[in-house]
């Protein structure tokens, strides 16, 4: 019996470009791409981003509305968007495309060498139309030119979707975001792509905290081998640990004015996690509401004087159960002496949470009574003196971390409280017995 899944022979094959999607296509190799496209439109899928991207090019499998990179100079920001919008032109549409001014959308993401002329294959007839501001390509499809400089243009205008780029470097963000999204109102599933070098602002900070946004980090070193082979290693020389590469090379939302951490310092800190150690914790912070916000939770180890940062397991979309059972599981898999809970929201409605997600350990209930950065402040020292180790790469964690005391007004930093309860039961909270001299 035949597999209803299996792509028919090329001689037989109903997939079409125009009205199919390339998404059907993931995952094969050329030669089963080749029995499932018609032989007269091979050569353009072929020639599409998705089958020269790396897996960390490609889209989320999480559904959604807006796909956020965040890349470093270099990483192929630029190359993926360009790539998105040219494979949904194989199948028309009407779609926008938005940067910081005319010029950038023209000499960038339309004429660049990662743009999209570039990236358009020879058979899909691409035309760019400068006095119309228009791209067009010739299965109908057509991307306009707008300039984040002037949003009221946006006024109008609808799409079946958008690419934009450099999201940071627009004068006002937030607005002309809004405004692009109301016009993402033709088709049946409407989706925008931000491609941005990340800065710390409010704005940025909230498209990434959307329930609809799904992120993904682009360092520059996934990129490497398209780039000079000096490039990363002299730059690294220079600027290697610094904020600055933080944000240029790794695709991190780094510090602001008035942070406890900075880049530098989350830099220096990584290390191998020991074999064992005195005391494990799990701190959670709990959401707000029951709605499904986000709930830190983060796994910690003493050992000594020092304390080491083992997993970031902060969950968001979850029931109030549901994120309890994602923190019992943590305290499971690692052995955890303690569940650290901040009780602020909830009360004795956290620890019973817990109970009945089957706690493995004890339970500790702690309550806020100082702002965050109050709080923040002494874990920070700990950080500078040495005393604190993270055991891998917690890009999202370190963010948060770089965001507190800025106050930009952003979403809560919800994985970076939980570090805090974790640092202050481990090592703050300690009394330690010394040596006591009598004076006779």
């Amino acid at each position: 019996m035949t597999n209803p899944t299996t792509p028919r022979p090329s001689n037989e094959s109903t997939w079409s470009s125009r009205n199919s999607s390339i998404d059907s296509l993931i995952g094969l190799d050329p030669e089963r791409v080749r029995a499932t496209v018609p032989p007269a439109e091979l050569n353009t899928v072929l020639a599409t981003w998705r089958h020269r991207a790396n897996d960390d090019q490609l889209p989320p499998d999480n559904p959604w509305r807006t796909w956020l990179l965040l890349g470093g100079r270099g990483s192929g920001k630029t190359w993926v968007g360009a790539g998105w919008l040219v494979e949904q032109a194989l199948r028309g549409g009407r779609y926008a495309l938005l940067g910081p001014s005319l010029h950038d959308v023209q000499e960038v993401m339309i004429e660049g060498p990662s743009g999209l002329r570039a990236q358009s294959p020879k058979d899909l007839k691409f035309r760019y139309e400068k006095s119309r501001r228009r791209v067009v390509w010739n299965t109908g499809a057509e991307a306009h030119v707008f300039s984040a400089e002037d949003p009221d243009s946006l006024r109008g205008p609808q799409f079946h979707g958008a690419w934009a780029d450099e999201f940071c470097a627009w004068r006002r963000p937030g607005e002309v975001l809004a405004m692009l999204r109301f016009g993402l109102r033709l088709g049946e599933d409407p989706r925008l792509v931000v491609t941005t070098t990340p800065r710390p602002i409010r704005a940025l900070r909230q498209l990434r905290a959307e329930v609809s946004t799904v992120d993904t980090v682009l360092p520059t070193a996934t990129n490497a081998h398209n780039l000079a082979p000096a490039f990363l290693d002299s730059l690294n020389a220079i600027y290697g640990g610094t904020r600055l590469a933080a944000q240029e090379f790794d695709g991190l939302i780094v510090d602001g004015e008035g942070a406890l951490w900075r880049a530098e310092d989350l830099a220096r800190c990584r290390g191998a996690r020991p074999p064992a150690f005195d005391k494990v914790v799990v701190a959670v912070d709990p959401p707000a509401s029951a709605t499904g916000d986000a709930c830190g939770i983060v796994v910690a180890g003493r050992l000594g004087d020092q304390a080491f940062v083992l997993a970031d397991r902060t969950v968001s979309g979850q029931s109030p159960l549901g994120w309890a059972r994602k923190a019992v599981t943590a305290a499971e898999d690692f052995g955890a002496d303690a569940i650290v809970a901040e009780a602020n929201q909830g009360g004795e409605m956290v620890r019973g949470l817990l109970a009945q997600a089957q706690a493995p350990c004890a339970v500790k209930l702690v309550h806020a009574r100082y702002s965050k950065r109050v709080r923040a402040e002494p874990v920070a020292a700990l950080y500078e003196r040495g005393l604190v180790v993270h055991c891998g790469a917690f890009p999202a964690l370190e963010e948060e971390l770089m965001a507190l005391g800025c106050d930009d007004g952003g979403p809560s930093p919800d994985r970076a409280d939980a570090l805090v309860w974790a640092m202050t039961e481990l090592l703050l909270g300690r009394v330690v017995k010394r040596p006591r001299v009598r004076v006779l």
